[in-house]
């Protein structure tokens, strides 16, 4: 159960610049990727969206920095309306979102009412040798019209969700508690990048 049903309550408690950070980058281009549990909510979905997105795309995060209990600034996907999030999604046609869940596969889920691009992402992600398959989880799907990943100007996105067994494999991780990305997490990004540049 999350602890913060709205931006605005979440806000009311939490200071932006120790709490949290979000992170803008506009561009000119039809996607935008979004990581709103990014830092140390969901670990390793900042760096992800970051790199997927590049400089071609339009690049969204809210990042938890908080020193511990980073898990009570999530605010589900359905609800999420930070309101720079939203003027920048509506600012484009579709949104792809990355999500960290929890397990230890290691398989991308795939959800959102875009079921053309869902299906292409899975397509390429199989072809590289990732096991990916639209998302079994009846709470994982994406399908909420007030969903981010669905507020884009077509009303269609997609959602892609990293399991924890997976997100380790895309990161070497070090005693000091970093996580640098490694060739894994190359690949993935640059199969999702080709997709959309598609």
């Amino acid at each position: 159960m999350d602890r913060y049903g709205s931006y605005a309550e979440l806000r009311a408690s939490e200071v932006e610049g120790r709490d949290y950070r979000v992170h803008l980058r506009l561009a000119d281009s039809p996607f935008a990727v979004v990581a709103p549990h990014g830092g140390r909510i969901e670990r390793g979905t900042l760096p992800i969206a970051e790199a997927i997105a590049g400089n071609e795309h339009t690049y969204y995060c809210f990042e938890g920095i908080k020193p511990r209990r980073n898990y009570s600034l999530h605010i589900t996907s359905d609800k999420f309306d930070e309101p720079r999030a939203l003027a920048a999604v509506q600012r484009v046609r579709t949104v792809v979102t990355i999500h960290g869940a929890g397990g230890s596969e290691r398989v991308v889920y795939l959800g959102g009412l875009d079921s053309a691009l869902r299906a292409r992402i899975i397509s390429a992600l199989d072809a590289s040798g990732f096991a990916a398959a639209e998302d079994p989880s009846p709470t994982r799907q994406g399908t909420g019209k007030t969903n981010i990943c669905n507020r884009g100007r077509s009303g269609r996105g997609v959602q892609i969700e990293l399991p924890v067994g997976l997100r380790k494999q895309m990161f070497h991780q070090s005693a000091s508690g970093l996580w640098d990305p490694n060739a894994i997490f190359e690949r993935f990004v640059a199969d999702v990048r080709r997709v959309l540049s598609e």
